[in-house]
């Protein structure tokens, strides 16, 4: 029996290590946000509204632009037999929330599982130890495995490539950049050119093979894409496409915001790498088996730095490249650590450690304070029941829509949800509702209940406690004046 706890352990210890961590993330902070909507609220609609595609949320809110379904579809199929026994144990439907996030989380990890494995094989137990220790010591690597992004289905299978391209599977990782491409993230695009381009050089590949072997991932690829989104979106449509053309053609990706060419590097990848920032300058100077593995993960980032609208999730499939070359850093540092030069960078390296485990934890703290309204609506759902057999109907603004609230949030009957938006002030009153979730503080015809905090800014002070989150109230919850003696019981102390 030891034997096998022994076995098991060194099978699958890391993976237990990074899977808790992703997992008291998805427990803690359960919520998403607007970027993470499209599919959320697809996974809901596939588990629950199957066939029913008029009943679809993305008919009536498409966005901006269409995104795929394919992604939706695995991590539903993959769930469906948990979320059928929770549906039988009629649990609420917040729990199938933590069901798709854990299935999506499993897919990430187990696509960065076969990474790490090949940097065991390539360059030994210790780096794989290091990678381990740097991955979890980081906060938005595995906060955002979780969470269904198109750029963390990308990721996945950027992992596999990764790890396909260690082993010396050229060919293989260059299809599944190209998958990546076509069905999930068109910049990935970014990465495979500068990776290819290196295979080219290095001789890894042959142009002749490379363009038939990607040919027919790109055509496998554009066919399923094409087939399931046109049936889900009922038009002819290649999401991606559509994203490559609104955000790279149109250039319309600015009027998100627009950053500094050197943002990815003087903000995004500090706060994301953290310890292994300076690890990786390190990496390049200690071991050159390295560079033709990292100069093309590098050239993604500067080419993607060209583009005005800049945001970490664009370069998050960059991070696990980024973490092997720190490990290897550390593993040197700390086979070193006895000569006198080397253990002062030993003892700066562990100090490195401990700060990346403050930023992490101070990242959780402002994570958790950043999604309002899912905790304004859980505290509706607690405290919102009328002495009444009627509907309790919510109206969410758009706001409230954005920061923490999807369809996985709501209740059954007697609960009824709007999300209508373009209303005027009056229109609420009129149209009945119960309760009012809005960024607004006043709104007439109706009290606000409670104001529920956000995360705001993080200030520092020379005196107390060196850093503090600041938060302020975000989103509101009002009720209606027409309901004032109930809501008054329900809410005390708030004044009709």
């Amino acid at each position: 029996m030891a034997r096998k706890s022994a076995k098991f352990l060194h099978n699958y210890g890391y993976d237990l290590i990074l899977g808790a961590v992703a997992a008291f993330y998805v427990f803690a902070i359960p919520y998403t946000k607007v970027e993470e909507s499209f599919n959320m609220q697809a996974m809901h609609d596939i588990l629950y509204n199957r066939q029913h595609l008029a009943e679809y949320d993305h008919l009536e809110f498409p966005g901006v632009v269409p995104r795929t379904f394919i992604g939706a579809w695995v991590v539903s199929i993959l769930a469906s037999p948990f979320v059928s026994v929770i549906n039988f144990l009629y649990l609420p439907k917040i729990y199938n929330l933590f069901v798709v996030r854990l299935v999506l989380g499993c897919i990430i990890l187990s696509t960065l599982r076969f990474f790490r494995l090949q940097i065991r094989s390539k360059f030994g137990l210790q780096v794989e130890g290091f990678f381990v220790l740097l991955t979890a010591l980081q906060f938005h690597l595995l906060f955002y495995s979780t969470r269904p992004l198109p750029n963390i289905l990308a990721l996945g299978l950027v992992n596999m490539a990764y790890g396909y391209w260690l082993k010396g599977s050229c060919y293989t990782a260059l299809q599944f950049l190209v998958i990546a491409t076509l069905i999930f993230r068109c910049d990935v695009l970014l990465l495979a050119c500068p990776i290819g381009l290196q295979l080219l050089l290095s001789k890894s590949v042959s142009l002749w093979k490379a363009i038939k072997c990607c040919s027919t991932a790109a055509i496998l690829s554009i066919g399923l894409t094409i087939l399931v989104d046109s049936i889900m979106w009922r038009r002819v449509v290649w999401p991606e496409f559509e994203v490559f053309w609104f955000n790279s053609v149109l250039n319309r990706s600015s009027e998100w915001g627009v950053s500094s060419i050197h943002w990815y590097f003087t903000s995004a990848l500090p706060r994301s790498l953290l310890a292994a920032y300076p690890l990786v300058l390190l990496g390049l100077l200690l071991d050159r088996r390295i560079l033709p593995y990292l100069l093309p993960v590098l050239s993604f980032v500067i080419l993607y730095s060209k583009l005005p609208h800049k945001e970490l999730r664009f370069v998050i499939s960059s991070i696990p490249v980024f973490n092997m070359t720190a490990a290897i850093s550390a593993s040197r540092i700390y086979n070193n650590r006895k000569k006198s030069f080397w253990r002062l960078i030993y003892f700066g390296m562990l100090g490195l450690f401990l700060i990346s485990l403050g930023c992490t934890i101070l990242f959780f703290m402002a994570s958790y304070h950043n999604y309002p309204s899912g905790y304004a609506l859980r505290k509706l759902h607690e405290k919102g029941h009328l002495n009444s057999t009627g509907e309790i109907s919510v109206h969410i603004d758009t706001y409230s829509a954005m920061n923490g609230i999807t369809r996985f949030c709501e209740s059954g009957h007697p609960w009824r949800y709007s999300k209508e938006e373009n209303l005027a002030s009056q229109d609420y009153y009129h149209r009945n509702f119960t309760y009012l979730l809005n960024e607004r503080s006043h709104i007439d015809g109706y009290q606000c209940l409670f104001a529920m905090d956000g995360f705001s800014k993080v200030n520092l002070r020379k005196s107390g406690p060196p850093v503090v989150l600041v938060k302020e109230p975000k989103v509101y919850a009002h009720g209606s004046m027409s309901n004032m003696e109930i809501l008054g019981r329900n809410f005390p102390g708030c004044k009709f």
